[in-house]
């Protein structure tokens, strides 16, 4: 981002930046006078904006009339735009490495016009604070910094550079809890602790248009995951979905376009009825689905964090290192399985310390499920526990 960075403000310091010292030192942390607009990156997935809604909704409760504007992707933009909750505006950061990376319809890397052009716009819009909650920021800080707002805040690990107030990237804590600590930095507190996602009548009526209605409890279970890593195998969820089905369940089988084939294995597998809806919702008919239903089964991905925040109960399947961040802590509605799988089941290598290698090409190749050693009988299990405390 060096050769796309602005002017700096007046006023700010052009200093080069000191190493990471041993003891964190930041400014005091307090709200900020005269804020208007504010900017936050978090330009990732489905699963880490829910994550970031508690931080977002704490900012405008601090900053009720300040503009609170996301640098996200193009799904935000699509998504959410007119969907209820805490921002108010969203612009699309381009495909950058170490960003974000580009969706099907984009260029794998913009040209220099457009991310000068990005920047341009951004800068025009002369934001009061701008808020990184988007990892450790070694190439987000560079970013946020160059937006020329009044004062930044973030995350920053060692190899980053700092923000004028910042708090120390640790990548394992609990997200929830990592966006709130970064949003407390401009004085902005807890207003709540979980995600939500606000449905619409559109997307009540979606879901009822694709599923139907149902006369037994339907159950829904969503195979899928971006990182193979945290995919239970297929023939086991075809085994809950029938085991569930037996119990006296509607069974239905959930999945975005790119993993109907996924969906199609499992469903293919299973000898009781079920509905493959895989790639037949958009992203509000698929939550209303899941606000609507007695269960849902699925790896932690995006649509399983979806579910907890529309208030479904769920069985979460977890590599006990994905359950630290972002596990729910709370039992009542969620039985979150874990997986201890520490090491690559092909190599043997220290998954826990190469899956996030300090330096690139250090990590294991292989992508084979971490989630195996999770049986099908504790999954049932799990499942019929929640349903059953849903039935008087």
């Amino acid at each position: 981002m060096a050769s796309t960075s602005p002017p700096t403000r007046p006023g700010r310091s052009t200093a080069p930046q000191q190493a990471l010292p041993s003891q964190v030192v930041v400014e005091p942390a307090g709200l900020v006078g005269g804020v208007d607009k504010i900017a936050v990156l978090r330009a990732t997935s489905l699963g880490d904006y829910l994550f970031s809604v508690p931080a977002l909704a704490a900012l405008r409760a601090a900053y009720p009339a300040a503009e609170l504007v996301l640098l996200g992707a193009q799904w935000h933009a699509r998504e959410l735009r007119d969907r209820p909750g805490p921002v108010d505006r969203f612009l699309v950061v381009p495909p950058l490495p170490g960003v974000r990376p580009a969706e099907p319809a984009e260029q794998p890397e913009p040209d220099e016009p457009t991310v000068h052009g990005f920047l341009a716009a951004a800068q025009h819009e002369r934001f009061d604070l701008a808020v990184q909650l988007h990892g450790g920021g070694r190439h987000t800080n560079p970013l946020v910094r160059a937006l020329g707002a009044r004062l930044t805040a973030g995350l920053r690990a060692a190899d980053a550079e700092p923000l004028d107030r910042w708090v120390r990237y640790v990548h394992h804590q609990p997200e929830v809890f990592r966006c709130l600590e970064v949003v407390g930095l401009v004085g902005a507190e807890p207003v709540g602790l979980a995600p939500d996602f606000p449905l619409t009548g559109a997307d009540v009526d979606e879901a009822r248009a694709a599923a139907g209605d149902f006369v037994r409890p339907p159950v829904a279970i969503h195979p899928g995951a971006a990182d193979p890593r945290r995919r239970w195998p297929a023939r086991r969820f075809a085994a809950v979905g029938d085991a569930l089905a037996r119990a006296g369940c509607d069974i239905l089988l959930t999945g975005t376009h790119e993993e109907r084939d996924l969906v199609h294995r499992v469903r293919a597998q299973m000898r009781q009825p079920a509905r493959d809806l895989a790639g037949a919702l958009s992203l509000g008919g698929l939550a209303a689905l899941y606000a609507a239903g007695a269960l849902v089964v699925a790896n932690d991905t995006g649509p399983l964090h979806l579910a907890t925040a529309v208030g479904a109960p769920t069985v979460g399947l977890y590599w006990v290192v994905n359950a630290v961040n972002y596990a729910p802590v709370s039992r009542a509605r969620h039985r979150p399985l874990t997986s201890w799988t520490t090491q690559c089941p092909r190599c043997a290598a220290d998954a826990t310390r190469e899956l996030y290698p300090a330096r690139p090409g250090t990590a294991c190749p292989h992508r084979d499920s971490f989630l195996s050693e999770i049986p099908v009988a504790e999954v049932v299990d799990a499942a019929l526990d929640l349903l059953g405390a849903q039935r008087p």
